[in-house]
């Protein structure tokens, strides 16, 4: 363990090895506590998807994260990141698929994801941005605006999801206070505290599955009906259709994915205390890229680093990639064996929304960490508290106002987390620095 990650708080560190039984308790409750299977519900609804392709779908997007988490935690970036489907694309494939049908959607995200991959390598000009556009003020800044795009997902989760809202709080109420007890009694480094820090979120996954199971918040008909054995196949949904105008906007779409990527990255390397070198972040980009492609050959969506993992690897304190490779196997065989992805997806909303307010309090957090030693003057002010603001604006953006602009707006005004991560790269471009005052020594020579 290096000095960087002796001063977290983290209790095993990135490549220190574990037992694979504990690895993969420690990776479902990463897989547990993601709510991946959201995105593709939502886009299959928007794609007119019948039930049989709707639940193919689902499928195929756990076996994408899965392949795409392996491909990044062994061969790309080397940290403990979760792959999972992004929302950012939600509204361009819906677009696409909607005029120009499945087989345009698929053939605009093969391209754009070899695109990113060639960024990382061999082009190596992804690393040379991030160090230029990306210094520890931004990547703060950045790291809070995706604590805090999130935090509303939650909340809306908990609202809308199905049954009576009264018991969904409770729900949501029993897992959230359940994992902040066990952060607590985590605090003492040994004996019970090393136990309830490592299975916290389990916990708190058991005790509000349990909570919503006595109000009658639970159904689990569908895993009885779901089928034992799904066998993947390329390129399920037809062959893939090259439409030029269709690439290029999932092009800029991917462009905006790994933005709001790499303040993932940026959270994951703040709670590891892990430098994001020059060579990591090429091969983040190339893992990134070739991590999407390969699950889009499946019938997959665009792939993500999942922030709210980081925050699970605060609150545990486990940092280590075997336990993220664990997560990796088992998203790969819920997409291949229905009844376990079935099971998942019965774990009712308000206990996993619980669970993610807290997490995304500890991706906040570790944000503030960043840039607690910035000077705040009334540049820096501007540069993290306007983004911040822009966030929140697009976040309570009506939709009607989201319908009316161009295509290309109304993606990056889907996603509160692109237009703040803009918003803190452009303006510590254009607002200039104060030049600092020297003192004269007495020392310089009249001329």
């Amino acid at each position: 363990m290096d000095q960087r990650e002796q001063n977290t708080n983290i209790v095993v560190g990135i490549n220190e090895k574990i037992g694979w039984g504990r690895a993969f308790l420690l990776g479902m409750q990463h897989v547990l506590a993601m709510d991946l299977y959201i995105a593709p519900i939502i886009i299959a609804g928007l794609l007119s998807l019948d039930s049989m392709n709707t639940t193919f779908f689902i499928q195929m997007c756990f076996l994408a994260a899965g392949l795409a988490t392996l491909i990044q935690t062994i061969g790309g970036l080397r940290l403990p990141v979760v792959q999972g489907p992004s929302y950012v694309p939600i509204g361009a494939l819906a677009a696409i698929g909607g005029k120009l049908g499945l087989g345009a959607v698929f053939g605009s995200l093969l391209p754009g994801a070899l695109i990113i991959a060639l960024l990382g390598y061999p082009l190596k000009w992804f690393a040379k941005a991030v160090q230029k556009m990306i210094p520890p003020l931004v990547g703060g800044t950045v790291i809070v605006i995706v604590g805090i795009s999130l935090m509303p997902n939650a909340f809306n989760s908990i609202y809308h999801a199905p049954g009576n809202v009264g018991h969904n709080v409770l729900i949501a109420f029993v897992s959230a206070t359940v994992l902040i007890i066990c952060i607590l009694l985590g605090r003492k480094a040994k004996g019970y505290g090393t136990f309830f820090r490592l299975v916290s979120v389990i916990l708190a996954i058991i005790a509000g599955t349990i909570t919503a199971s006595l109000l009658g918040s639970v159904d689990f008909s569908s895993v009885k009906e779901a089928s034992w054995i799904s066998f993947p196949s390329l390129l399920p949904f037809g062959k893939p259709v090259f439409n030029l105008q269709a690439i290029l906007t999932m092009v800029f779409i991917y462009l905006v994915i790994l933005i709001e990527t790499t303040g993932t990255w940026f959270v994951v390397s703040t709670v590891t205390g892990s430098e994001l070198d020059e060579k990591r972040l090429n091969r983040a980009s190339f893992g990134e890229g070739i991590g999407c492609f390969v699950g889009s050959l499946f019938g997959g969506t665009p792939m993500t680093g999942y922030s709210s993992n980081a925050g699970i690897i605060a609150i545990t304190g486990v940092a280590s990639r075997m336990a993220i490779i664990a997560a990796g196997i088992i998203l790969v065989a819920l997409g291949l064996i229905p009844k376990l992805s079935a099971i998942i997806t019965c774990v009712p909303e308000p206990v996993i929304n619980g669970i993610f307010g807290v997490v995304c309090v500890a991706i906040v957090m570790n944000g503030l960490k960043v840039i607690q030693h910035v000077v705040i003057d009334d540049r820096n002010m501007m540069v993290i508290g306007v983004p911040i603001l822009l966030t929140v604006g697009t976040m309570v953006l009506p939709k009607e106002i989201l319908n009316s602009v161009p295509d290309f707006a109304n993606y990056i005004l889907s996603s509160g987390t692109a237009v703040g991560a803009l918003a803190t790269v452009i303006l510590n471009l254009i607002i200039p620095q104060e030049r600092k005052k020297t003192v004269p020594t007495g020392k310089e020579s009249l001329t």
